[in-house]
């Protein structure tokens, strides 16, 4: 890699980490399409390349989720048990999203990832108020929850905010707490779907030098230094801001994500 890219992928990462302290989405979709633009710009395999870009950017989570953990935790606004209940039907799933993404050719995993992305950001504009009386599911319908938010995690390599941060505020969860609780659940999708991007990748013919399965290692080096350093200045911010501005925040980037990967599907 040449200076200019490594300077692009600290931007990305720096960038990525903010958005996941801040809206407690792991960074994935903010970095799916960068990563994306960049594989294709340096000439990967056009087959692989939305492929390498999830697995990167799954991989880089591991790193983000911790540091912005941290930063909501020291807050007090991670709720654990929500944790705890989740995280074994996340790390089932997200180890299946992967191998299903491996099934999927370029265009249908780019267009898979415009949907969700789309359809996450009208759920947090939609506006509409969950039951006062709504509650949390019991242990069985934490499990197969948790599943579902690992296998689409898994698929469109991110850290599954899109989908948690709306169902616990269904369930009558605060804000401020699905966001730093999601920004918690991160890491065992991270790790679970890592590790299965590297076994299902692991045979996969013409990956560029340096790869590990799916992960370009050299743009995960450097995009995770970055977002590390950058995720606990948006989890301080997300303190700061109120319910309202974060859903916005969060629907608008959602929208211009999932419009560049519908391109990205038809080109």
């Amino acid at each position: 890699m040449d200076w200019s890219l490594i300077l692009i992928l600290l931007a990305m990462g720096a960038a990525g980490g903010f958005a996941a302290g801040l809206l407690g989405i792991g960074g994935g979709m903010v970095l799916v399409p960068f990563i994306t633009m960049i594989y294709t710009a340096e000439h990967f395999p056009p087959e692989a390349v939305v492929h390498m870009a999830i697995a990167t950017s799954l991989a880089t989570i591991m790193f983000t989720s911790l540091s912005s953990v941290r930063a909501h935790h020291a807050h007090g606004a991670v709720v654990w048990p929500i944790v705890r209940m989740l995280a074994p039907g996340i790390v089932v799933g997200s180890w299946a999203g992967p191998w299903l993404g491996k099934q999927l050719n370029t265009t249908a995993l780019a267009l898979v990832f415009a949907a969700f992305v789309a359809f996450s950001a009208t759920q947090m504009l939609s506006g509409k108020k969950p039951a006062g009386a709504r509650e949390l599911p019991q242990a069985p319908g934490m499990f197969a929850v948790g599943g579902g938010i690992g296998v689409v995690s898994g698929v469109v390599g991110a850290g599954g905010g899109f989908m948690s941060i709306p169902f616990m505020t269904w369930c009558n969860v605060k804000m401020h707490q699905a966001v730093a609780t999601s920004a918690a659940l991160g890491f065992p999708i991270a790790l679970s779907g890592t590790l299965s991007n590297i076994w299902f990748g692991w045979d996969q013919p013409g990956l560029p030098p340096y790869s590990l399965g799916y992960i370009y290692l050299p743009a995960l080096a450097v995009i995770a230094a970055a977002s590390v350093l950058a995720a606990p200045l948006g989890a301080r911010a997300a303190h700061r801001m109120p319910v309202q501005q974060l859903k916005r925040i969060f629907a608008v980037i959602l929208y211009a994500l999932a419009g560049y990967m519908l391109w990205k599907a038809f080109h």
